[in-house]
């Protein structure tokens, strides 16, 4: 199969997170027919091998996730102007079924043709990338040899992404119990009002760029929602009507109850640093911000702060040989290679802090193998091009990694 068939055809598999069983049938298929040994773990995700032709070189590894940001409908493909996309009504799936695909199309061609001896390749597809990791999280390591992992997860053609930020979460929870009716009971000064004291400390919390140096954001924390008040009732209600999840929100707020003083209130935080003393230093700064809020509404309120890593951070490997690798692989294919860090979470996290059947921890780095744009809307599409372009790079440095 050609590379962008491949594509096609997983990308009219639906897999949203959670629910990629068809698209993990399908790449099993599409491998199983060519001979390639593959198999689900026991959470679903799909693992697969290509023996090696010379037991004295190592196996190199590579990984993607099959879930995208969407539905379970099928899209319409559109080819216009160089790219593929769909008819604007969801997402292409690019992110990650590029990266499938072209670890797809390497493993039928190890098997097709021996390019030079080599140390074998192993891959996996993960499930549920997207929401909540848990397809990572439930790998099965101890099955794995390699000690290198190009995770093909990156936005733009040529990304070779060797360290990242790690990403905690943060949840405020503020509690004023007296309560009471929004009319008869809103002179009573001991009454406050949960949803304005929980604004007021969201006002005092930090926003946006914490750290930052030369190279670019060290230490960022993001304010992700604020609910509070009377909406117990109003999301039930959104739930039950089937409200459309873009209306959603706004019907929750205009359905909520404005005739109780509220009692709850919450605001949910993402916090990224590549440097856990400054991100240490952030969540200190806010604990301060808290404490004087306890003082000054002792009696009548009070608040907390609940932190949770939700990925540590991928710290960059003291082996160098898969950079000077991209680099090399780069010239072969004609692409440009940009060694960086990056701000954001992947799966690389995971497998830095995991270690192989042999007990080395793993060495993975991030890698833009397309230039995708609109990643995660209905306007998402990929430059086939840069696509191709991609696998060239990726077969280029499977061969230079095995020399």
């Amino acid at each position: 199969m050609e590379l962008v068939e491949i594509f096609e055809t997983l990308v009219k598999t639906p897999s949203p997170s959670l629910e990629e069983e068809k698209a993990a049938d399908k790449i099993i298929e599409i491998l199983t027919s060519k001979g390639i040994d593959v198999k689900k773990d026991n959470y679903g995700n799909v693992i697969g091998r290509v023996e090696a032709t010379d037991k004295n070189k190592k196996p190199l590894m590579f990984s993607a996730h099959m879930d995208v940001v969407g539905d379970d409908t099928i899209p319409c493909i559109v080819y216009k102007d160089g790219f593929i996309e769909t008819d604007k009504k969801r997402t292409l799936g690019a992110d990650d079924k590029a990266g499938v695909s072209i670890i797809m199309k390497l493993a039928m061609s190890l098997k097709d043709k021996l390019f030079i001896p080599h140390g074998g390749m192993e891959f996996v597809f993960t499930k549920d990338e997207e929401f909540s990791m848990t397809g990572i999280e439930n790998l099965e390591f101890e099955q794995l040899e390699a000690e290198d992992i190009l995770v093909l997860d990156s936005d733009k053609l040529g990304n070779f992404e060797i360290s990242g930020a790690g990403y905690t979460k943060m949840t405020l929870s503020v509690y004023a119990p007296k309560g009471g009716h929004s009319g008869l009971d809103i002179g009573d000064k001991t009454r406050l009002n949960a949803a304005k004291l929980t604004a007021e400390l969201v006002d005092k919390i930090p926003q946006g760029v914490y750290r930052e140096n030369e190279l670019g954001v060290i230490t960022s924390i993001n304010l992700g929602s604020i609910v509070a008040g009377g909406v117990d009732n109003s999301i039930f209600m959104a739930a039950e009507k089937k409200i459309p999840r873009p209306d959603a929100a706004e019907f929750v707020c205009h359905k909520s109850m404005s005739n109780i003083i509220n009692t709850k209130g919450y605001a949910h935080y993402s916090i990224r640093s590549s440097d856990k003393e400054f991100e240490n230093e952030l969540i200190g700064e806010i604990s301060n911000i808290i404490k004087e809020f306890n003082k000054k509404y002792e009696g009548l309120a009070k608040a907390e702060i609940k932190v949770e890593e939700h990925l540590p951070i991928f710290n960059k490997s003291d082996d160098n040989k898969t950079i000077e690798t991209a680099k090399e692989a780069a010239k072969k294919a004609n692409i440009e290679v940009k060694i960086s860090s990056f701000h954001a979470g992947a799966e690389t996290h995971i497998y830095a802090n995991k270690k192989n059947k042999n007990n080395v921890t793993f060495r993975p780095v991030l890698v833009g193998i397309a230039d995708i744009y609109g990643m995660h809307s209905s306007d998402e599409k990929m430059n086939i091009e840069s696509f191709k372009k991609g696998y060239n790079f990726i077969e280029e440095f499977f061969i230079e990694y095995n020399k």
